[in-house]
């Protein structure tokens, strides 16, 4: 009982946290609203993350990310993938949804574009800009740069690594960044080797890190996966990566 009323007031608070530092801004894919979350450092001339969230849309890490940015002196962005009214309810409902843009890979670009205009339209220098992304979300920070989206960068945590071995293999010029986690069954050792053999024949300037340990979503405190070392760690690494690029 206590433990639910702790659990509870914790949320409450996040909750008013959130609403304070995060505003909404709405923008437009054709017909399709989408909502995304900006930080309230909006419209100052500062560095700027695009912020991809996991397969259920919008969440609490990907919230804490972009007001931990902030503090960093970075404006961050949450992008909304979905569009208002087509949040994914229930895991197999986020598995259809996320699997329909890991498959139509240029309907994700165009949606993390319109977000990137987002992102620089509330201030983030152009030429400093960068995706990071968890989930489904790493997937498409992966896609930023398979897409050529004018980034200096894109980190991909806990990401899917998988890719339609058809697809051409195109120079890759964002850097890139993939935090691994080593027990993760998501990922397969094909799709791994995949990977690296699309980076090095893109010419990127790449890295992977893998977190030992640790299972899918081990970044996110609500998850039982969550590896409360490795997550700080992983989340370091992030920020040392975005400041090489951005600052």
């Amino acid at each position: 009982m206590i433990r639910s009323i702790l659990l509870t007031t914790v949320l409450m608070a996040s909750g008013t946290l959130f609403s304070q530092k995060l505003k909404t801004v709405s923008y437009q894919d054709g017909s399709q609203k989408l909502n995304g979350l900006i930080t309230s450092n909006a419209g100052k001339k500062l560095p700027g993350v695009l912020i991809l969230p996991a397969w259920k849309g919008i969440d609490d890490e990907a919230k804490t990310a972009a007001i931990e940015l902030e503090k960093q002196g970075y404006i961050a962005f949450i992008a909304d993938i979905y569009g208002e009214g087509k949040i994914p309810a229930d895991n197999d409902a986020a598995s259809k949804s996320s699997g329909y843009y890991k498959q139509n890979y240029q309907e994700y670009q165009k949606r993390i574009s319109l977000a990137l205009e987002q992102l620089k339209k509330n201030g983030a220098i152009s030429d400093k800009t960068a995706v990071i992304g968890y989930c489904f979300g790493g997937t498409g920070a992966l896609e930023s740069a398979r897409g050529h989206l004018p980034v200096a960068g894109v980190v991909s945590i806990h990401g899917s690594l998988g890719r339609d071995q058809t697809r051409k293999i195109e120079n890759l010029t964002a850097k890139i960044l993939v935090e691994n986690p080593a027990d993760d069954k998501s990922v397969s050792q094909q799709d791994y080797d995949n990977l690296i053999k699309e980076m090095n024949e893109g010419n990127a300037d790449w890295q992977i890190i893998t977190y030992a340990h640790s299972k899918h979503t081990f970044t996110d405190p609500k998850s039982p996966d969550y590896n409360e070392v490795m997550a700080k760690r992983a989340w370091n690494h992030t920020l040392m990566f975005l400041k090489e690029i951005l600052k």
